[in-house]
């Protein structure tokens, strides 16, 4: 017999929440998810009236979903914010090319202003002439350090008070671990803040830090929104994959370890006597950056010079510095990029 949703008590329930073992009908299902990230918004005061806000829009399901969220929250509770898409394009053919059609769809469909900012413009590269150049093993810790500067870089051109990404609860959770999993104490110390100011002097939130990937997925088909499902072609061997893998096991034998492993992470503290690195300006390019050169041009020297290892083994020893200044020691292995797919952290 079917059974009835678990809070409107009428309609036929057709979901099980992941995240509460609720049984829901559709719209519940939708009121509760949509509620949930007001709520996130709200208590955390991400924006006041008046905001220009980025949405970092790839196509995918996350910042598809986000896209039509926050164009629906701001409508129904008069948020007053200027929504804008911002997108990268890395130059990954068959990949990006086609995600960004998506882009603009949904830039017709949400009636939002779009920007594209690329890669090629910016840097003078484009991921396949990179991937191209230093191979598939190191490509995705240069896309990982180009995309977050080109997104600030796309947000001072339309003058963006804020960016929100589409990073999720699993994505959070992943990021922990990965941190935890090589000794990255500075990271560690900020992956779990809703708000961040990243490498940039904008800043980023997470509306979706407490929604399970699973749950976004079924908003999507539900609402049968408009997004691209294709795996990036360059991130098959990344780190992050690893990290998932290991997440969704745990999440098969524990349902609630997403939201165990983020509250876990909230809870960590970073010692009062632990140096962390004090933010300065590039001498090159004028970003802002931790260190005399920022990662970007340290990369493109070495793309520049025909030596792109020289570029890969500075940022790493950038890093592997960093991790001794607030550690006293260093994991052995830094080589791993920090790609999440959808968007860098």
């Amino acid at each position: 017999m079917p059974r009835q949703c678990n809070i409107c008590q009428t309609a036929r329930a057709i979901i099980r929440r992941p995240k509460t073992g609720q049984r829901i009908c559709k719209e519940c299902f939708f009121h509760v998810f949509e509620t949930e990230v007001h709520h996130t918004i709200v208590d955390n005061r991400l924006f006041k009236p008046g905001d220009r806000i980025g949405i970092g829009a790839s196509g995918g399901k996350d910042s598809t979903v986000l896209a039509y969220v926050m164009k629906t929250l701001n409508e129904r509770y008069g948020y007053g914010l200027e929504l804008f898409l911002l997108s990268v394009d890395e130059g990954i053919s068959g990949y990006r090319d086609d995600s960004l059609e998506t882009v603009k769809r949904n830039q017709q469909q949400y009636d939002l202003p779009l920007k594209i900012v690329s890669y090629e413009q910016l840097y003078g590269w484009s991921m396949d002439s990179i991937v191209e150049t230093v191979g598939r093993k190191n490509n995705c810790t240069f896309c990982g350090v180009f995309r977050r500067q080109a997104l600030d870089r796309g947000a001072l051109m339309l003058d963006l008070d804020h960016i929100v990404t589409g990073h999720n609860a699993d994505d959070i959770a992943e990021t922990i671990l990965m941190n935890v999993l090589r000794g990255d104490i500075p990271r560690l110390g900020r992956c779990t803040d809703i708000v961040t100011m990243g490498d940039g002097y904008i800043g980023r939130s997470k509306p979706f830090k407490y929604a399970y990937e699973k749950e976004i997925v079924m908003y999507a088909y539900l609402k049968r929104l408009d997004y691209f499902s294709t795996e990036c072609t360059y991130s098959p061997n990344a780190y992050r994959g690893y990290a998932r893998q290991f997440l969704k096991d745990l999440e098969a034998v524990r349902p609630s370890a997403i939201i165990d492993i983020i509250h876990s992470g909230e809870a960590m503290k970073v010692a009062g006597n632990v140096k962390l690195p004090t933010m300065t300006s590039c001498e090159r390019c004028g970003y802002i950056s931790s260190n005399s050169v920022c990662k970007a041009c340290v990369l493109l020297e070495g793309l520049e010079r025909g030596v792109p290892k020289m570029g890969i083994a500075k940022a790493l020893e950038i890093r592997k510095q960093r991790m001794l200044d607030a550690t006293g020691s260093c994991s052995k292995d830094t080589r791993h990029c920090e790609c999440t797919g959808d968007s860098c952290q």
